[in-house]
């Protein structure tokens, strides 16, 4: 792998779902020894996971981590809140944003780039049923959409 390539560990398909993403943030993490093990193992989940501000810092919260195998007594706990690493300019913005009504900080997806793990944040809005719906009848009419041109320069 190069230097400047970065490899996906944990996505969070459901945020698109659930949310408008109105702006994203790449942040660093503080973790343990074990921890960036697991990681780098691929046995990381976001399921449920999300990120608040306290104390002017911002911690991601329910981002299960898996143990590592050969951690015996040095392990970590797998749901522990972990803190990410942001500027206070970003930080400042984000405390802005989620005062108002119905905004979240959101983790998108987990990965390595030059060898540290980074997760990629996103300010969202959270969407109503009906705008679930509205999103997956686009979607689809956009795949109905490809697949006729497909066929067409098939045909």
């Amino acid at each position: 792998m190069a230097k400047h390539e970065s490899k996906i560990i944990a996505q969070n398909k459901k945020a698109n779902h659930d949310y408008f993403i109105e702006e994203t943030f790449e942040a660093g993490m503080v973790l343990q020894g074990t921890e960036i093990k697991s990681i780098r193992a691929g046995r990381m989940n976001l399921k449920d996971s999300f990120a608040r501000v306290s104390n002017g810092e911002v911690y991601l919260h329910n981002a299960h981590i898996s143990e590592y195998e050969q951690g015996n007594r040095y392990n970590h706990d797998p749901v522990r809140a972990r803190k990410l690493l942001l500027k206070k300019k970003q930080i400042d913005m984000l405390i802005g944003s989620t005062k108002q009504q119905g905004y979240s900080i959101v983790p998108l997806k987990v990965y390595i780039k030059n060898g540290y793990a980074k997760v990629l944040i996103g300010l969202a809005k959270g969407k109503k049923n009906f705008d679930k719906r509205e999103t997956l009848k686009r979607k689809d009419a956009k795949r109905e959409v490809e697949r006729a041109l497909r066929e067409r320069q098939k045909g």
